[in-house]
């Protein structure tokens, strides 16, 4: 049996159970493999349904606010996939008169999908011949055939997926395709793979060599940059009223972009209580001195892929000079970063 053949075979009798598995419609895998970048698979699934719900079918998303489709992705990272996502759907609405592209060509056209997603969907959709090589893949072909090129290398981008290419399934490209990525979410794991009842055992040169610890191999780890954020929280207790607050909107191409967030003042070490009495008119304009306190003394350390955000949240009490002031009823409304999100359920406004 050839190696596509046991992949294939594996699949067949252990896939998971997916909402995405269910359909050959290019809209709803197009929006699976868009929000299964960069996120598990048991955390992705819930803004699936999502998303569905809220836009069956593409021409429902390309009409939508960019806000509505921020806000259903909080929570989810690397805010650029939706916004990609957003403006993919417009395309496939304007220019291809609501009906995905069929092939990779046209596929790899739109906003946000490379290499990998266009040969995802021409491959799941309509069985064209294409292979998908994502991190899943490097880990199954590099262990299986002991290939030690590092993966995030030119030549070993060109490598595998010229041997991916060659080990295709002749006929099944669908169900191999979703069966290799599956074999390396499943059995062919990063830490502790399944090697005692794995159907490839017998031909499988890393674990002959007894390498499969040290494959596949990744070259060079970026810097982890570390920023530190002070988030000035200002709240006016209104008699009349309920109480106000303030949100901005990032702009720019940092991360986050178009989300909101409390006025910040970055800097480049940690601060206190004075650097922030003297410092917080450089964001946040208020008509008398603010009582300030600090919400949480220890830092709240935010990971994201190339930096970690040391953050604490100061609160401002007094009245303020009200550009973009909302009250703290509506925050729920507002598309958030995730970090800001978890600080609003915590406070007690």
């Amino acid at each position: 049996m050839s190696f596509s053949d046991k992949i294939l075979t594996w699949y067949l009798e252990n896939k998971r159970d997916l909402p995405w598995r269910d359909t050959l419609d290019p809209y709803k895998i197009w929006l699976s493999e868009i929000i299964l970048q960069q996120t598990r698979v048991a955390q992705g699934i819930p803004y699936y349904h999502r998303f569905i719900e809220a836009f069956p079918k593409v021409e429902d998303l390309a009409i939508a606010n960019e806000e509505k489709v921020l806000k259903l992705w909080q929570g989810l990272g690397y805010y650029s996939r939706a916004r990609n996502l957003h403006a993919s759907a417009k395309m496939v609405v304007e220019e291809f008169n609501g009906t995905f592209p069929k092939t990779y060509t046209g596929l790899i056209k739109l906003k946000g999908v490379g290499d990998y997603t266009a040969s995802a969907i021409s491959s799941i959709c309509f069985n064209e011949r294409q292979a998908v090589v994502d991190g899943n893949v490097y880990r199954v072909l590099s262990r299986y055939f002991g290939v030690n090129i590092p993966i995030n290398s030119t030549e070993g981008i060109k490598s595998f997926k010229k041997l991916a290419i060659e080990v295709l399934h002749p006929t099944n490209i669908r169900d191999y395709n979703q069966g290799i990525m599956e074999f390396g979410a499943v059995q062919c794991t990063p830490q502790s793979p399944n090697c005692s009842s794995c159907p490839l055992a017998g031909g499988c040169v890393a674990l002959e060599m007894g390498t499969v610890k040290d494959l596949p191999v990744k070259i060079g780890k970026t810097k982890i940059k570390k920023r530190f954020f002070n988030y000035l929280v200002p709240l006016e207790h209104r008699k009349s009223d309920e109480t106000l607050t303030q949100l901005r909107q990032r702009k720019g191409k940092g991360i986050w972009q178009n989300l909101w967030e409390f006025p910040l003042l970055e800097t480049e070490r940690e601060i206190g209580l004075e650097d922030i009495e003297i410092r917080h008119s450089e964001v946040l304009k208020f008509k008398r001195p603010p009582e300030i306190s600090l919400f949480n003394s220890d830092f709240i350390v935010h990971k994201l892929s190339h930096q970690h955000l040391y953050t604490q949240f100061w609160i401002l009490e007094g009245p303020f000079y009200r550009t973009n002031a909302i009250p703290i009823s509506n925050l729920e409304n507002y598309p958030v970063p995730v970090l800001i999100a978890e600080f609003m359920k915590t406070f007690k406004f």
